[in-house]
């Protein structure tokens, strides 16, 4: 495992179907070229992570959702205009380009625009989309420094791009926009109220649908004993 901070270093490890632990806004990505069955392969691996729990597919902010999704309504695109970069993951109908590996089969795809300078450097080296989930392992917190990379992934990653720690500290708020009306299936670094705000009401998510990315019961469980205060 390789650490720094080389924009050109790290998108050559993507394009070699490597895995890159990237800043973002939020947390640490562990990402890989989105488009990739391989690639995507090594994610699920690293983090032993259950291959039909979905993956975020990171954009450069000039990226087109119509390359990345088809039938978007317009509301994805109002949201994405007003909201992007930043901490919101919008799910819609998949496009070709997006691996069936990245989306744990399903025919929907988690998309984000990253506010952070370094991500989004990375993206415009890569010329791609980014498959990305948090850089840990299955079920440990979230890390928001390259340290904590490091300490829990070790030499599972092939490149750490170091950008310092991360503003937000928690992962993306999720919105569904695939079924005809917007869903909010994870709370996160964008509240509740900006998205309505911006396209309207937004429903409960159902508990029996499939899952997002980052939903599943277990996607947080702390190793260490919880007390609440």
């Amino acid at each position: 495992m390789k650490r720094g901070s080389d924009i050109a270093t790290a998108a050559g490890v993507l394009r070699a179907g490597g895995l890159v632990a990237f800043p973002t806004e939020t947390v640490y990505g562990l990402g890989a070229d989105a488009s990739s069955d391989a690639a995507v392969a090594r994610i699920f691996a690293a983090k032993g992570r259950p291959r039909a729990h979905p993956l975020i597919v990171h954009l450069a902010p000039d990226a087109r959702l119509s390359d990345w999704a088809i039938d978007v309504p317009e509301s994805a695109r109002r949201l994405a205009a007003e909201a992007w970069p930043g901490p919101l993951t919008i799910i819609l109908a998949r496009g070709p380009r997006v691996s069936l590996a990245t989306t744990g089969g399903s025919e929907t795809v988690g998309l984000r625009v990253p506010a952070h300078p370094m991500a989004q450097d990375l993206l415009r080296a890569f010329g791609g989309g980014i498959a990305a989930p948090s850089a840990n392992r299955f079920g440990a917190v979230s890390p928001t420094t390259a340290d904590h990379v490091t300490a829990d992934l070790g030499d599972d990653v092939d490149y750490v791009l170091d950008g310092g720690a991360c503003d937000v500290g928690v992962e993306s708020t999720i919105v569904d926009l695939s079924r005809g009306r917007a869903v909010l299936l994870r709370p996160g670094g964008l509240a509740r109220e900006a998205i309505e705000a911006i396209i309207g009401p937004l429903a409960e998510a159902d508990l029996a649908a499939p899952a997002a990315p980052g939903t599943l019961a277990s996607h947080y469980a702390p190793r260490a004993q919880v007390i609440a205060v």
